[in-house]
């Protein structure tokens, strides 16, 4: 309990600093008005704009009017939409999300097998090859990729589309396009696109943690004892390996939802990547605050439930927490 307690307070205080820093960076960056309103207005309109978006107080204050409203869930209203900006975000959320998690999903069916047997197999010509290749996803930039993608598979072959969700189906109440054949077809291009690097990170984080297990005691004392190899790798060296990967994991898929504005670019996928691209040409700053405010609270969501992971597969943190 005193180690989930400690984690939530620093959970805490990420946010509550990051708070600080967000708001301050963006609201004191340019000048919306200048955006938003006819060249041809005079002082009088711009003093009235200025006033109805809040902008004639000092920041502190503006800072303090963002705070009572975050306690009560509103960041903001849109100065384009005029809307709740978190509702412009929710509403975009399922896209990206869903897009997150096929790409997370496709590096971890192809990373970690294909580590472990790098692993294993660290000198043989097998091993050798997927180190290479993984090489290519760390080194190719993404937009390329993107389009190398659509090129080949949307113009050259016709099998899959190129831009777009397709159609959907409500899921839980959340829209969702890989229920559908259309949305999952439309999901395969994008999908592969983003877990292109993640599935390099993946092969060579299961390669390292492989090399460091298969040489311990307890991999030994298994085989000594005759379990079959396919047991000793999935029970014993898959157990212990994983830790690392589940960590960085965690991490990445949150850097994966904040980060996938490329690949909805070039993909024309409906996320909250292109509202973000959006918001920043156009000085939107309640729905940039509110961006990136949830996504701070959702890396230190994914932060707090890897913690609590990594715990239960080694108790030996959760002693040394409490101790």
């Amino acid at each position: 309990m005193g180690y989930v307690i400690n984690r939530l307070l620093q959970g805490l205080t990420v946010i509550a600093v990051m708070a600080v820093l967000v708001f301050v960076g963006v609201y004191a960056i340019g000048n919306p008005v200048d955006m938003l309103i006819s060249p041809e207005a005079d002082q009088a309109e711009i003093d009235a704009t200025i006033a109805r978006m809040g902008l004639d107080k000092p920041l502190w204050l503006q800072f303090l009017v963002f705070l009572k409203g975050a306690a009560h869930g509103d960041l903001g209203t849109s100065f384009i939409y005029n809307e709740p900006a978190v509702r412009l975000i929710l509403e975009r959320f399922p896209a990206t999300l869903e897009l997150a998690l096929a790409a997370i999903l496709i590096a971890v069916l192809i990373g970690i097998p294909l580590g472990v047997i790098a692993g294993l197999k660290p000198e043989q010509p097998t091993g050798r090859g997927i180190m290479a290749v993984s090489i290519l996803g760390f080194s190719l930039p993404t937009f390329w990729v993107g389009m190398m993608l659509i090129m080949i598979f949307a113009v050259w072959l016709g099998w899959l589309p190129s831009t777009g969700r397709g159609d959907t189906v409500s899921f839980l109440g959340i829209q969702v396009s890989f229920l559908t054949v259309s949305g999952l077809r439309h999901l395969i291009l994008p999908a592969v696109n983003l877990a292109l690097f993640k599935t390099s990170l993946v092969i060579r984080l299961s390669r390292a943690g492989t090399r460091e297990v298969i040489g311990q005691d307890y991999i030994k004392f298994a085989r000594a004892k005759g379990l079959p190899e396919s047991r000793v790798i999935l029970v014993h060296l898959l157990k212990n390996m994983m830790i690392p990967v589940v960590t960085v994991l965690g991490l990445e898929f949150g850097s994966v939802v904040a980060f996938a504005v490329v690949t909805e670019t070039v993909f024309s996928w409906p996320g909250i990547g292109k509202l973000l691209i959006s918001s920043i040409v156009h000085l939107d700053r309640p729905v940039i605050v509110a961006y990136l405010m949830l996504t701070v609270m959702l890396f230190v969501t994914i932060n707090f439930a890897v913690d609590l992971i990594y715990a239960a597969l080694d108790p030996r943190i959760r002693r040394k927490e409490s101790a």
